[in-house]
């Protein structure tokens, strides 16, 4: 049995029209052998927005722990513009792409969801693989994720559990996170996430699961926290903190310059 083709009684233009085609297989089977995820696609130019930050404090959103980021942003002397659920649903990718940060409170995360059109978290999605960067507390980090539920998803598909506390029923309490560079503070925590498998591990719960987070998706840079370091003294007043709000509302004023700086935190 012969293993190769004599052309040698092919005329010319035969001969032509077969090496073409050897070519052209060779080209497909090489474009065919790639499995990368497809990336969103680019945006339009962005638009510029007068101030660095949007803040959503749309549906779902507890006012309060929109109250208490605004007091941090305040403190560094950081513009910022809020946009509620209607407001961020009206905006457009160029309009999303000319903030440097978007910031997702605590809340209820399946009724933030809700509120927003699926084209608008698809739009987030977009404009943050683009280069926004996103800080999501409690709420705002369970939507970083794949909750099922119209969310973000800027985690690599990963749907974040709640932190182990919900499974003894607790719902609220002070607990104690363990920094990578070895300092422990106690913060307000309230039905928030852990988010093991994903990102570096900025710190940890009691459980060692990971509390705070960071990493990129695509172009922007990522923060999420499970605790609420920002939280009032109102919040805190039920429970006994062996360490002070000065401590907690220092390392949320850390968490919102790394992610508008996209600054590296010390991590695990």
């Amino acid at each position: 049995m012969r293993r190769y083709q004599d052309f040698s009684s092919l005329t010319a233009p035969s001969t032509l029209a077969i090496v073409l085609l050897f070519a052209l297989i060779l080209i497909t089977g090489c474009g065919t052998g790639s499995h990368r995820a497809a990336a969103p696609p680019s945006l339009p130019p962005p638009v510029p927005s007068a101030e660095p930050v949007l803040l959503f404090n749309g549906t779902g959103t507890s006012s309060t722990d929109v109250s208490a980021v605004e007091a941090v942003l305040q403190t560094l002397n950081v513009g910022y513009i809020t946009a509620d659920s209607p407001q961020l649903n009206a905006m457009s990718e160029p309009q999303l792409a000319g903030f440097k940060l978007i910031i997702i409170p605590g809340g209820n995360f399946i009724d933030i969801g809700k509120s927003l059109t699926a084209e608008t978290t698809g739009n987030i999605q977009k404009a943050v693989y683009q280069g926004l960067n996103y800080l999501g507390i409690c709420a705002g980090g369970f939507l970083a994720g794949n909750t099922r539920n119209n969310s973000f998803n800027i985690a690599n598909g990963v749907q974040f559990k709640f932190y182990s506390a919900e499974d003894k029923g607790i719902r609220k309490t002070a607990v104690a996170i363990t920094n990578a560079d070895g300092t422990i503070i106690e913060h307000y925590w309230e039905d928030g996430p852990q988010f093991s498998g994903w990102g570096d591990v900025v710190s940890k719960y009691p459980d060692g699961t990971p509390a705070t987070v960071q990493g990129n998706y695509g172009s922007g840079w990522v923060v999420l926290t499970g605790v609420h370091a920002e939280a009032p003294e109102s919040w805190r007043k039920e429970f006994h903190f062996s360490t002070s709000i000065e401590n907690s509302h220092n390392y949320a004023a850390k968490l919102i310059k790394s992610a508008l700086e996209k600054t590296v935190m010390p991590h695990f």
